[in-house]
């Protein structure tokens, strides 16, 4: 049997690496894993218009981030090197070129202009948008002339006009297209890179992909692949495609409604573990628990047992799984984790964070959160929710100025007391406090953050 070997192939034409990407790539590294497999990244560059600079070293940068190791790549190498598909022109040539002797692809010499009118026409008699086969007429001698007098060309897939191109889908079973409804895809563009369809095929036989597992957008191309593989003579992978992440209202995942890009998670302060374990969640069921390590998930995972229902990205189920994750932290882990997330923190400070971690680790959901819950035990407060009642903020200075037991029960019993002889609510008494300590309404246990504070602080601000 071949050593299983999956990969994903990002493009590098956004920002970072997009949360559908990194679900992706969970899913085909622990189906390597599980196989005791390689896990491959190739970058697919072809699209020069839109490439980013920078995106591919973010994009490494996030997997890096996340947990999620390849065997092979374009930073590590590999018995397959280059793993960029820029790097790899000339070859792409020579198999576009291959398929043109065998029939199976053909010149094409179209202007832009007149593909554009063809589409409108087509678009007018309501047909699909596919290209009409003009130059699929022109003798392969003719169109050889015109390549070496220097004519500018495209090479397209000669798809048969009849019949159908079937595949199996490891999770969706067997789909099928007629050939009648294939589109005659461009393979390689005048420019001399391949489009996405020819650098896939090529690249994934020569570096033996055993498993493509790629998002459900790309059922429809899958017919020309298979086409590519037939025409070639090469073995066929195994292929799956997932559903695509979305929106709650089952819109798809976009930055118009959600952040999408695994920087901005690391940014909000979510914990990779986490990320990873809510990804996993959403492709599918572990038997008996939602809180899973991926080392659990290697263990039980099956591919045929991936929803084919579309998963919700929801911010709130993974606000709270990060919490979880969060709560089960050892301590000083967490100290750790923290102090690299927010500058904020003194790094001198771990004595303090011990005692006020058991008043916010509850309240946490992300590490960001930290500083919005406690940022008043290091910087007193100089802006304030709404203005301080200062009749109501004096019952508290008198009392916390003769205070000798500094402690949350004989403080809180004091501050009731006097409350109750100036005819005050007491809620009203501690909230006021509470502003002028924190400068916010809401905030960790007061009084306990009275005591962290000590007696000293808590009198400095009160004045």
């Amino acid at each position: 049997m071949a050593t299983v070997r999956t990969r994903i192939a990002p493009s590098p034409t956004g920002q970072d690496l997009h949360i559908g990407n990194a679900y992706t790539a969970l899913i085909n590294y622990v189906v390597a894993k599980k196989n005791n497999g390689q896990f491959i990244i190739r970058i697919e560059d072809t699209d020069r218009t839109r490439l980013v600079e920078g995106s591919e070293q973010r994009i490494l940068k996030s997997l890096e981030w996340l947990g999620i190791p390849h065997d092979e790549g374009p930073d590590i190498g590999g018995p397959y090197v280059p793993y960029r598909q820029s790097d790899r022109l000339p070859l792409y040539k020579k198999y576009a070129e291959e398929l043109v002797e065998k029939g199976h692809a053909y010149y094409c010499f179209c202007t832009s202009e007149r593909l554009e009118e063809m589409r409108k026409g087509q678009e007018e008699q309501h047909l699909p948008p596919m290209y009409d086969g003009l130059c699929k007429k022109i003798a392969l001698d003719e169109a050889k002339a015109r390549v070496a007098k220097g004519e500018k060309y495209v090479i397209r897939l000669n798809v048969p006009e009849e019949g159908t191109t079937t595949f199996h889908d490891l999770i969706r079973g067997d789909i099928s297209f007629e050939n009648k409804l294939i589109d005659d895809q461009v393979l390689l563009k005048s420019d001399g890179y391949p489009t996405y369809h020819l650098g896939v095929v090529v690249d994934d036989h020569i570096m033996q992909i055993t498993h493509i597992i790629r998002g459900e957008e790309w059922i429809s191309s899958t017919p020309k692949h298979i086409l590519l593989y037939q025409f070639f003579g090469w073995e066929l992978p195994n292929i799956a495609h997932v559903s695509v992440l979305r929106n709650p209202d089952k819109s798809k995942l976009s930055k118009r409604k959600n952040p999408v890009w695994v920087s901005d998670y690391r940014a909000k302060g979510y914990l990779p573990e986490a990320l990873k374990n809510y990804m996993g969640t959403m492709a599918w069921n572990f038997p008996g628990k939602e809180l899973f390590t991926v080392d659990e998930m290697i263990e039980k995972f099956e591919i045929k047992d991936i929803q084919t229902t579309a998963p919700v990205f929801d911010q709130e189920k993974l606000r709270w799984m990060n919490g979880e994750y969060i709560r089960k932290m050892d301590e000083a882990e967490l100290i750790e984790k923290i102090k690299a997330f927010d500058a904020t923190v003194p790094k001198d400070s771990d004595d303090l964070m011990k005692q006020i971690l058991p008043l916010v680790k509850e309240r946490m959901k992300t590490l960001g959160e930290f500083e919005t819950l406690a940022d008043f035990y290091f910087v007193r407060p100089t802006k304030f929710e709404r203005p301080v009642d200062k009749k109501l903020l004096t019952v508290s200075v008198e009392v916390l100025t003769k205070q000798t037991d500094w402690t949350h029960d004989a403080m809180e019993r004091a501050i009731r007391d006097a409350a109750d002889k100036a005819e005050l609510k007491a809620r009203d008494v501690f909230m006021e406090l509470r502003l002028a300590i924190t400068g916010k309404t809401v905030g960790p246990p007061l009084l306990e953050s009275l005591v962290v504070l000590g007696k000293e602080e808590t009198l400095a601000r009160l004045a």
